[in-house]
């Protein structure tokens, strides 16, 4: 019965991150996007405890996933993944950076966040921050997350987040150059990275 909540919870947060993710992409046109440095300028913390800001985002091409610690599925598959592309692309980790937002701060403190990625990724780095600072972060990235309560007749109780699925593809000076969907073909998803390299 555990295993079948999980799942449907699982099944829940996708579609809500697709359709989410869907509308937001019909009325943004990419064009408009790669017009210049993505989302918005950011103060944060990453996973290490070290000030963080947009400027991250610049100087090589990055990777952008943005999740969440307590995600039973999504998140940990995509880092493993990611890290497992970025290894494959770039072995010397000298043209690619890829990062980790979490989009629930409340719980993924800097600390949490640095056992969570360590234990997954050597080559990605957490940023978590301030709640407030973090959402608006988020929102800036126009990044869909919503918080959803496991149980409706206990809304204080646990929660899981949707959130839009996919990995942002930036380039050297910051701006948008296309995602990696969940569940995408892997051979593609290395295509992408690699094409990213040449950006």
């Amino acid at each position: 019965m555990k295993t079948l909540r999980i799942v449907l919870w699982v099944a829940v947060a996708v579609v809500a991150a697709v359709l989410g993710y869907a509308a937001y992409w019909m009325s943004n046109p990419k064009e408009q996007l790669a017009a210049g440095p993505f989302g918005v300028p950011f103060e944060l913390v990453s996973q290490t405890g070290q000030p963080i800001s947009e400027k991250a985002f610049t100087g090589k091409p990055s990777a952008v996933f943005f999740g969440f610690t307590h995600c039973p599925e999504v998140c940990p598959t995509t880092l493993f993944e990611l890290n497992g592309w970025l290894e494959k692309v770039d072995p010397d980790g000298t043209k690619l950076q890829a990062y980790f937002v979490s989009v629930d701060p409340e719980r993924d403190t800097p600390e949490i966040m640095n056992q969570y990625v360590s234990n997954v990724s050597k080559r990605i780095i957490g940023i978590s921050g301030p709640p407030d600072k973090v959402m608006e972060m988020v929102k800036g990235f126009r990044v869909y997350a919503k918080k959803i309560p496991l149980d409706e007749k206990n809304p204080d109780g646990d929660y899981t987040m949707d959130h839009t699925a996919s990995v942002f593809l930036l380039d050297a000076k910051g701006a948008f150059t296309g995602t990696i969907a969940y569940g995408e073909n892997p051979d593609t998803a290395v295509q992408k990275l690699e094409n990213l390299t040449k950006r």
